[in-house]
């Protein structure tokens, strides 16, 4: 009997990256779908608060981070940023 392959389940993240702290703390912040490292207190609060903003975007178009395509992904982070 030959069996179907199995179908991988797409994953996707987010990575947040800031370089702007000066303060000798050690940053990270952990989510469903996200990472976020380093920055500033403030920087950091920002990565933190954009980055549940997306999540809330997602649930409210009832998608999940690896089903949006990069376009819609980008206009989701634009809305989440004010922008």
């Amino acid at each position: 009997m030959v069996q179907a392959p199995k179908r991988e389940r797409k994953s996707a993240a987010l990575l947040g990256l800031a370089f702007d702290n000066e303060d000798g703390h050690t940053r990270l912040t952990k989510g469903e779908n996200f990472v976020l490292v380093g920055g500033s207190h403030d920087t950091h609060a920002v990565m933190q608060e954009t980055a549940v903003k997306v999540n809330e975007r997602l649930d409210k178009r009832g998608k999940r981070l690896e089903d949006v395509s990069i376009n819609e992904l980008r206009d989701i982070c634009h809305e989440a940023a004010g922008k």
